[in-house]
């Protein structure tokens, strides 16, 4: 997962690569510097072999510090960019993703995995990781300076570190399996927060805090507790290495000691040759402990991994078409059949209907009646599994996703509203429109409150709008979709949750806005699609009527009886 994001950076690479070998090497050569202190500047008439040995190794500390430098400001660099380059490329993969692959996914998981699980990875490419390379470097210099000091001697180091390896070996593995674990605690908190915190109006009103609070204290808890597996693992490891480690260098310097009094071994011999061990001893315990971020990153890498691996399933056909110019705004279903992945019946069953361009069609019918698919299909959220979609005669399977929804406009039931300025959310589908346009759009949308704000359209709206009314938000998603001005709008309950004297006013700024257009609506108040062109019922998944408002009162059914409950209420 790392090496793509880093080939860009292969010239930054190489040069921490360069600092710490260069490191490596210094630290490995100061061995040598100590052995010619001891050896040759406290000999007899060593004062000025002492000064040249001292001056020497002054010298390598100077290199050491110089390649530490380098090292650290290119590796955390790379920390720093690895992370920002994975959060877009998973933000960019989670885009394209189908909305409803996404409420599988949970949203607070994968923000979680955006955050910490990448903060992880960023530790490893920022620290980590060149921790355990510069470790192993010095492992390895450090055990062939070890033989070439002492080779009775090193035979006691270089014992331990198969004893070494086998524990470390497994408790990598179980780190691993740990680590995954705690992230995945982690991650249910987060996802628990965001829930709890969109819905914190329901969550007081129902005063239901306390309920929240402790299931989020026990969810905190289970966190803690696989923490604590965790720690405890990787401290028991670092139990083993540092005891076997040490205790290796403790009986290596016995032993070294029992030979320099037999006059075996040189002073400076000895004393580089503790050095070295404990090179040695403090790389293998830095090993043992790195090891155990790397198993705690593998366990990020493979979580972010699997959102990256959650399918697109609407992409661009490799031999793609394109909409006439201009585009007229025909659309047809021809025997469209649907079913959703996780449901046994279908959402609907054999559609078959065309809308003319400038005509209003209503659908209508009971909540399940497969109306909101309908649009989830002509957005091309999903593909039929039988039939097809036309727009002006061209397959929409056939469409760059992106050129069939730039001629679609879309008024949700629940306007979405960001937080950004009251300007950026009606330019929000057409970022490039001039100030103007965007203007006109507002006043056309009945979007009267500007003057009432304290920056007029530069007004910070706050998160999802929450500084506007129901209607004042309804009113602004009116306005983006006329400025993106589209030949085909998609109305979808677009005044259910408005009072009586707002309902007025976003009807009339809709009835601006369907003028001239291809218009799909979605009501289930009857009394809002009587001046439809055409109405379609629809239940269970299927056309049941068609035809004007008078008509279908006459000819009975499903619609009459809806009408009757609603005009009698």
């Amino acid at each position: 997962m790392l090496w793509p994001v880093l080939r860009p950076y292969r010239g930054r690479v190489a040069g921490a690569l360069a600092c710490l070998l260069a490191g490596s090497l210094i630290v490995l050569l100061l061995g040598q510097g100590v052995r010619a202190l001891v050896d040759l500047g406290l000999g007899r008439d060593g004062g000025h072999l002492l000064n040249r040995a001292a001056l020497a190794m002054f010298a390598l500390t100077t290199g050491l510090a110089a390649a530490t430098y380098g090292r650290f400001s290119l590796v955390s660099w790379l920390g720093e960019r690895v992370a920002a380059d994975l959060r877009e490329r998973v933000f960019s993969h989670v885009l394209r993703l189908s909305p409803v692959t996404l409420e599988t996914l949970r949203v607070g998981d994968v923000l979680s995995r955006m955050s910490a699980d990448i903060a992880i990875l960023q530790a490893l490419t920022g620290s980590a990781l060149s921790m355990w390379l510069r470790a192993a470097l010095t492992l390895v210099g450090g055990c062939v300076a070890l033989v070439l000091t002492s080779p009775m001697l090193s035979l006691i180091i270089l014992g331990v570190i198969p004893v070494v390896v086998v524990p470390l070996l497994f408790f990598a593995r179980r780190e691993r399996r740990l680590s995954r674990v705690t992230q995945e605690r982690v991650a249910d908190l987060a996802a628990a927060a965001e829930e709890t915190l969109n819905a914190l109006a329901t969550v007081q009103a129902y005063t239901h805090e306390e309920a929240d609070r402790v299931a989020f204290g026990h969810a905190a808890e289970r966190s803690v507790e696989a923490a604590t597996r965790r720690i405890r693992a990787r401290a028991l490891m670092l139990l083993c290495l540092i005891w076997l480690g040490f205790g290796a260098i403790t009986l290596a310097l016995w032993a070294g000691g029992r030979e320099v009094l037999m006059h075996r071994l040189s002073g400076g011999s000895l004393s580089a040759f503790v050095f070295y061990a404990v090179l040695v001893a403090g790389s293998g315990a830095t090993l043992g402990e790195v090891w155990g971020e790397m198993q705690r990153a593998a366990g990020a890498a493979d979580r972010i991994a699997e959102v990256l691996a959650a399918p697109v399933t609407i992409a661009a056909p490799r031999r793609r078409l394109h909409l006439p110019t201009p585009t007229r705004g025909r659309i047809a279903l021809h025997d469209v059949t649907f079913r959703y992945p996780a449901r046994d019946k279908p959402a609907l069953q054999h559609i078959s209907f065309a809308v003319e361009p400038g005509e209003t069609v209503a659908l209508v019918g009971p909540s399940g009646a497969g109306k909101s698919t309908l649009f989830q299909l002509m957005l091309r959220f999903f593909d039929p599994d039988q039939g097809s979609v036309t727009l002006d005669g061209v397959d929409i399977a056939r469409l760059d996703p992106t050129e069939l929804r730039r001629a679609i406009a879309l008024v949700a039931q629940e306007p979405a509203v960001f937080s950004t300025s009251l300007a950026a959310n009606i330019k929000y589908g057409r970022p490039e429109a001039p100030d103007a346009a965007m203007q006109d759009a507002a006043r056309a949308a009945a979007v009267d409150f500007v003057g009432d704000l304290p920056l007029g359209f530069d007004t910070f709206v706050g998160e999802k709008g929450v500084r506007l009314s129901g209607g004042q938000r309804q009113r602004v998603v009116i306005a983006r979709a006329l400025l993106r001005d589209a030949p085909v709008l998609l109305l979808d309950e677009a005044t259910s949750a408005l009072d009586a004297a707002n309902e007025r006013v976003v009807q009339r700024a809709l009835a601006t806005l369907c003028r001239g257009r291809t218009t799909l609506v979605i009501a289930h108040r009857l009394a809002t699609v009587r001046e439809a062109d055409r109405i379609i019922v629809l239940d269970h998944g299927r056309i049941v009527a068609s035809g004007t408002h008078e008509a279908l009162l006459r000819a009975g059914g499903l619609y009459a009886e809806l009408a009757a409950l609603q005009f009698a209420a």
